[in-house]
Order: C-alpha cells, then structure tokens, then sequence
C-alpha cells in the first residue's frame, strides 16, 4: 500500500510540470465570435425635464413659410354629433305688433227685388202685450209696448206680421199669468198650428212655445187665444198678465 502511495505522488507532480509547460508553449487559437444576442426590452421612461424657457418673439417681418411650419394645418371637419335631448320650454315671449289691415272683401249681393240693400236680409220684432183682460177666445193678440221691430214688418195694433222678405223665420212667445192660458201661432201658411196650455196650479202660470216657418212675400202670422179646458171664470180674471211675442228671420231663400 505503501508502494502505491509513492506511485501518485510521482504522477501527481509529473501533472504540475506538464501544466506549466503549456501555459507559455502550448496555447490554442482564439475561437469565432459569438452571434450577436436578442435585442433587449425598452428601458422606462425617464423623468420628466425641466420647463424650457420662453420663445423670444423676433421683432419685423414674419416669414409665413415659417408660421405655417410651426402650427400645424386645421383638420377636417368632424361628423355631427347625435341630437341631444330635448330642453325645457320657455318663458312666452312678448305679444306681436298688431298685423296690417287685410284686404277688402267682396261685394255683396243683394237679396229680394228693390227696396235699401242692407234691409232685405233682416227682419226681426219683440212686442208686449201688458192688458189685464183675458186674452179672446179665436182672436189675435193685441199688444201695447213694442220692444223691437226692423225694419218694421210687425203691426202692433193688429197683432199681424207681414213677410217682406222671403225665407225662413223662427217665432216665439211667453205668457204670465194667475189663470190658465192656452195660447198658438197662427198663420196663412199651410202648417199645423200646435197649440201650448197651462193648467198647473201655482200662483203663476207660465207658458211658452214656439215654431220655425217657411215663408213667401205677403204671408201672415199672429198669436191667438182659443179655448180648451179652462174655467169659465178664468176668461173673466182681471189680474195682471203678461205675453211676449217674438220672431225674426234666420235665412233668405237667396242665401
């Protein structure tokens, strides 16, 4: 064992001669360059620099190359936006100037044969009768006061009125009284007279009726009294009483 000891020692420092040996005679060549590696990632972005000092402003003239070159062009104009949402109202405004007169109208025509135009298209009457006395059985009625009467197609005093103007005419009446009352418009025109009566019991009776009529030139109408259920003794009352008789044109055959 002790043999084999002697043996590594001796080959142990053969090893270190031949090491140094080579290190000044036995070098190899330099190898090829090695490929160049991956480029590296960005670096992060430095800290921001300090605030540059203020342009100075060249006094004379300006070159417009120059100022084109330092601002940029205007761009193109952008899409228009959707409709926003609808606002609140407002407060109203001040009334207007009063508009300018229109133009003037049309003649008119003229309505019937003769006589002052502006007349032949109206026709209307208001009388009162204000007697006491109980109106006759089958007579017209009289009246004392006339409340209204254009042009004048009313008698008063013979209860008739004529038709000037031909067309259609509505007539009306009212009565007042502390009797029964039976009251109907008569007329020469073909129509069937209604009749109108009160037989209620209160302190005033009160009747009205009315009709409408078609009428020619020269017809008549009227109201009359006539007889159906009342009392003898009412036909003698003397107390007060009141009729109202009404009528006027609605429309000419013309129009």
């Amino acid at each position: 064992m002790g043999g084999y000891y002697g043996i590594e020692v001796v080959v142990g420092v053969a090893l270190l001669l031949t090491s140094s040996q080579c290190d000044t005679s036995c070098r190899g060549t330099d190898g090829h360059p090695g490929e160049g590696g991956i480029a590296g990632r960005d670096g992060r972005p430095g800290a921001k620099g300090e605030k540059g000092e203020p342009a100075v402003r060249l006094t004379g003239p300006v070159d417009p190359g120059v100022m084109l070159r330092l601002k940029g062009e205007i761009g193109s104009q952008g899409k228009q936006g959707s409709m926003g949402p609808k606002g609140f109202r407002g407060v109203v405004g001040p009334a207007g100037h009063p508009g300018s007169p229109g133009p003037q109208g049309p003649d008119g025509k003229i309505i019937g044969s003769g006589g002052n135009v502006p007349e032949q298209a109206r026709s209307a009457f208001s009388v009162r009768r204000s007697d006491h006395s109980y109106p006759a059985y089958g007579q017209k009625v009289t009246y004392q006061e006339t409340l209204i009467n254009i042009p004048g197609d009313f008698n008063a005093a013979t209860g008739y009125f004529t038709c000037r103007v031909p067309g259609v005419y509505y007539f009306t009446f009212q009565s007042v009284a502390k009797v029964s009352v039976c009251l109907r418009i008569a007329s020469d025109a073909p129509f069937s007279q209604p009749g109108f009566c009160d037989y209620n019991n209160n302190s005033d009776q009160v009747l009205s009726g009315g009709v409408v009529l078609q009428l020619t030139a020269g017809q008549k109408v009227w109201l009359e009294s006539f007889k159906d259920q009342q009392q003898d003794a009412e036909a003698k009352d003397t107390r007060e009483k009141q009729i109202i008789f009404n009528g006027f044109l609605l429309f000419s055959n013309s129009e």
